[in-house]
């Protein structure tokens, strides 16, 4: 089982695929790896070698804001937002939706399960 960033990527799938479970790889940046060190599309994890490995941990150590780094950037951003008092810090701090989605009905991802109201009846 190989080790990238921290996670253990599945052998039994292909390199583009296995890649993608690393967060912070998607699709393309997994496509842009796999050609940056030479892999063929179709080549499987459990067929690399140790140099290939190797190969793509430095890639994505140089090149890519994963994992760890990547979650605290997000966070520290949102956290900055929050701290500042704008419109979108203040969705944040209330946890409803930040991109102008409607909150009278739906929304209820970010809301939570609904609460009855006292009194209401029809």
């Amino acid at each position: 089982m190989a080790r990238i960033a921290g996670v253990n990527i599945p052998t039994n799938k292909r390199v583009v695929i296995a890649l993608q479970y690393i967060h912070g790889i998607g699709a393309k940046n997994a496509g842009e790896i796999t050609e940056k060190v030479g892999i063929p599309a179709e080549r499987r994890v459990n067929e690399l070698t140790d140099a290939e490995v190797l190969q793509i941990r430095e890639t994505i150590d140089r090149d890519y804001m994963v994992e760890g780094d990547l979650r605290r950037d997000v966070s520290m951003n949102i956290k900055r937002l929050m701290d500042l008092g704008c419109y979108r810090g203040l969705r944040h701090r209330r946890n409803l939706p930040v991109r102008g989605q409607r909150t009278h009905t739906n929304a209820r991802t970010r809301k939570g399960k609904s609460k009855p109201i006292a009194g209401k009846k029809k």
